[in-house]
Parts: structure tokens; C-alpha cells; sequence
């Protein structure tokens, strides 16, 4: 009896030391003496082994079978004599791979619900591959070079916090993948810092992070008293410093969430101030406008802040200052020549080729164009605009008609009949025609009147000063 007894002790500090209930342990020990028995020669088909919780009694028990396989009859206790004796080596070693399976169940069932949640570990070793993380009861969690932080060194033994990716079932036990990259990681680390968040107050709708550099959070509060940019930063910053320091200093920006996509986009750019926000609902574009010495701010090194922003906003983000916006619209405005730049297959020069589907020019007859077109807008833009600028009409008839227009010698020559013409004295010669528009261009004086008088021949005639039929 007092064998038994501390036999009942010894399994009960063993299930105490490997963290399992002592029913678990009984079935263990159950399975490893019916394992035991079934190897006995004369051993029963169909037995099964029953141990007594008070009196640590084991018994086996039988029952007959039918060609089917089923059981039938009474069930008979066919026990062998000293059976704990006999069968104690070969239960030990099942047992022992009995308890190693109960152990590698349960730390699974732990680990498999928490998909999604935070935990500690110590650093154990590392590699370039992965580095080992053991948590508690000796459970080990794989954190992959992937889901490293860049540049971060884990040191041995040091307490780091990681998110878990995924559990999986292996014949070794549960294999626990963790991450220090994701962005769950910034969640459950603000829900441990900020009580407004665990309690449903303060809601985190978006994150976006490049890990080691720079996270950009947006919260909505569901509470109007309570500020959800306040409640996370905390008195004097102490809350989100403590996020900082788990991340080893990596930068955190909070901004309030809104519905109205202009707003989220501008916020989302902060610390940069953003002038105006012009959305493309069909390419899924933000064009935002800001002050000239915003531009770099807005970008952000290497463009950083811009794509945190389009992360962080679900649109795509196209920064652009007010200088470039005036120029971008004075360019449209112009009437430019269309065409693009293209490469020859055959000899690989470049080629440009006019929009309207004309030959392509080389670049050396495209260079030579283009400085015959500025030069032919500078002679416009030379050239006489209005006649008081304009040289005078004699000038101009005389530069351009002077190998076509004749000699003049006298004042006969000015006027000519045709004398074939058939007596009609509008039927004026060509040269008499040139000779009058020079004489009329050199002498400002009306054709028909008299240069001293200033009349005309017809007024002279009806003054009575000359005869008519002269």
C-alpha cells in the first residue's frame, strides 16, 4: 500500500512539473501499460487497463471478440500476476514519448488561439537565418531574417517584445513564427500602453510603417470628450515614448482620422503644411498643392513621408508646389508642337516624331528646326506693327518695285492713252500706272490737283478761269 502511495505522489509531482493535470497523466500511464501488456505472451486481442485514482490500483481488463472484430460477452479481469513488475521498463519508455506528446498538445493549444497577439521573449541565439526567441515553459518562437528590423542587432539574453505571425503543428512540437516588422506589432503595442484603446474608446483605423524608420498611425475616438491624438501621446509624450523605446527609437507619427479623403490625405502628410487637395476619383489620384518651402517637408528623405502618406490614406499621392502648379497650367495653356523622342531599331539613333505622323527628324535636324523656328519669331516679333513705325510708302514701293517699275522722265509720261484702245480713257498703260503710284507717293498732293492753286481742273473750268474744250 505504501508503494502505491508514492507512486501516487511521484505522478502527481510529475504532472505538477510538466505543467499537466493528473488526470492527463493517469490516461498516459494507462496507454503506456496497455501498450506493455499487448507485448505479454498470451496477452488478450481486446484489453484495456484501468488505474484507480484513491489506490493507484491497475487492473487489465478483457473482453472476447467476433469475426467482425466486436466485442462481445462479460468483461473478465485477466490482470497478470506482479503485472506492475513485469511491465514497468517498456511503460516507462512509452510513457516518457506518451508525456513528450501530451507536452508538445498542450503548448500548441496555448499558442494556437493567439494568432494575432504580443509576446516576450529572450533572445537565445541567432544567425543570418532567424533568430530563437524562447517564451515561457521552454517554448521556443522563430523570429525569420525577413521579419527583422533592418540594422537592429539582438543581443543575447535581452527581453524583445514580437507579434505573432502563425503557429504551426509540427511533429517536433508547435513551431511559433514572430515578427518585428509588422504592423500589428504598433497595435498591440499602443492597446498595452493606452487604456482608452484596450477599453474600445480610441479606435486605430490605419497604420503604415517602414520598420526601423518611421510608423504613421491615424486614430478616431468614439468618444467626443476624449482626444485621440492626446490619449496616445500622453502626458508630455510618455506613452508613445514608451512605444518609441520598444522600437528602438523608431519614429511615430499620430494624426486624427476622418471620412472626408481630402482631410485624411492632408493630415497624413504631416508635419508638412498642404495648401489644397485635388482628388482623381478615377485613377485613385491626390494631387496636393503646397507652399514652395513645404515641398521637401512634404516629400519627406527619399520620398519617405509621401509614401507613408499613400499608405496610410489608401490614395496615390503627387506632391507638387505652387511654383510647379502655375507652370504646369502655363505650360497647358501654350500651343506646344506635339510629338516624342524615339529610338531607331536599326541604328539606334534618336529619332523625334511629329504627332501628326510625318518623317522623323534626327536630333541635328531637329536642333537646326527648332533655331529656324526662334529665329522666325524673332523677325516677327522685330517687324513694324503700325504705320507710324512703318518707313514711308515711297520707301517701301521703291525697295521692293524698283526693277519693275520704269523711269519717269517727265509729267507726260505720267498719264498714257493706249492709242489702239477703242477710245476709252480709263484703259491706262501698266507703266503709266507705276509712274502715277510713284509720283503720287513722292508728292503727298491729291492726283488732278494743282500743286500752287490747290484747285482742280474741273473747279477752274466752272470758275470760268479756262475755256472747256481745252
Amino acid at each position: 500500500m505504501t508503494r502505491k502511495l508514492d507512486m501516487m505522489e511521484a505522478l502527481q509531482a510529475l504532472a505538477a512539473d510538466r505543467g499537466i493535470s493528473s488526470e492527463t497523466l493517469m490516461g498516459a500511464l494507462a496507454d503506456a501499460m496497455e501498450s506493455a501488456y499487448s507485448r505479454i505472451p498470451g496477452a488478450k486481442d481486446y484489453a484495456w487497463v484501468t488505474i484507480d485514482p484513491d489506490t493507484f490500483d491497475i487492473l487489465v481488463w478483457s473482453q472476447e471478440i467476433d469475426e467482425d472484430g466486436e466485442p462481445y460477452g462479460d468483461v473478465t479481469d485477466v490482470t497478470p500476476p506482479d503485472f506492475g513488475r513485469i511491465a514497468a521498463q517498456t511503460a516507462r519508455q512509452v510513457m516518457n514519448q506518451r508525456l513528450r506528446e501530451v507536452d508538445r498538445e498542450m503548448k500548441y493549444e496555448e499558442y494556437s488561439g493567439r494568432e494575432g497577439d504580443i509576446v516576450t521573449g529572450i533572445i537565445q541565439q541567432g544567425d543570418s537565418r532567424y533568430t530563437l526567441l524562447e517564451l515561457n515553459r521552454g517554448v521556443e518562437a522563430l523570429l525569420p531574417q525577413a521579419e527583422q528590423v533592418p540594422h537592429e542587432r539582438p543581443q543575447a539574453n535581452a527581453r524583445l517584445k514580437a507579434y505573432i505571425v502563425e503557429v504551426r503543428k509540427t511533429v517536433k512540437g508547435p513551431q511559433i513564427v514572430v515578427s518585428r516588422t509588422h504592423p500589428g506589432l504598433i497595435r498591440r503595442l499602443f492597446e498595452m500602453e493606452v487604456p482608452e484603446i484596450a477599453e474600445g474608446i480610441v479606435e486605430l483605423k490605419a497604420c503604415a510603417r517602414e520598420p526601423g524608420h518611421r510608423t504613421k498611425i491615424a486614430v478616431w475616438s468614439n468618444d467626443t470628450n476624449v482626444d485621440p491624438v492626446g490619449a496616445c501621446v500622453g502626458a508630455r509624450g510618455a506613452r508613445v515614448r514608451m512605444v518609441v523605446n520598444e522600437l528602438n527609437g523608431e519614429k511615430i507619427d499620430i494624426v486624427p482620422f476622418t471620412d472626408v479623403p481630402e482631410d485624411l490625405v492632408a493630415k497624413a502628410l504631416a508635419p508638412a503644411k498642404v495648401k489644397e487637395v485635388r482628388l482623381d476619383y478615377d485613377t485613385g489620384t491626390a494631387t496636393v498643392i503646397v507652399p514652395d518651402f513645404q515641398l521637401s517637408l512634404a516629400i519627406g528623405k527619399e520620398g519617405q513621408n509621401a509614401r507613408l502618406a499613400a499608405r496610410l490614406s489608401g490614395w496615390r499621392v503627387d506632391i507638387k508646389s505652387e511654383t510647379q502648379l502655375a507652370e504646369e497650367e502655363a505650360y497647358a495653356n501654350q500651343d506646344w508642337a506635339e510629338g516624342e523622342w524615339i529610338t531607331d531599331t536599326a541604328t539606334g539613333e534618336q529619332l523625334w516624331q511629329p504627332a501628326d505622323g510625318s518623317d522623323a527628324l534626327s536630333a541635328l535636324a531637329w536642333a537646326t528646326a527648332t533655331e529656324q523656328n526662334e529665329a522666325d519669331a524673332a523677325t516677327t516679333d522685330a517687324s513694324p506693327t503700325s504705320d507710324a513705325d512703318a518707313p514711308p510708302v515711297a520707301d517701301r514701293t521703291l525697295a521692293t518695285d524698283a526693277a519693275t517699275v520704269p523711269d519717269v522722265a517727265d509729267e507726260d509720261a505720267a498719264i498714257s492713252i493706249d492709242p489702239e484702245s477703242s477710245g476709252d480713257e480709263s484703259a491706262v498703260s501698266t507703266e503709266a500706272v507705276a509712274a502715277d503710284e510713284v509720283a503720287g507717293a513722292a508728292d503727298p498732293t491729291p492726283a488732278g490737283v494743282d500743286a500752287a492753286s490747290g484747285a482742280t481742273p474741273e473747279a477752274e473750268i466752272a470758275a470760268g478761269a479756262m475755256p472747256e474744250d481745252q
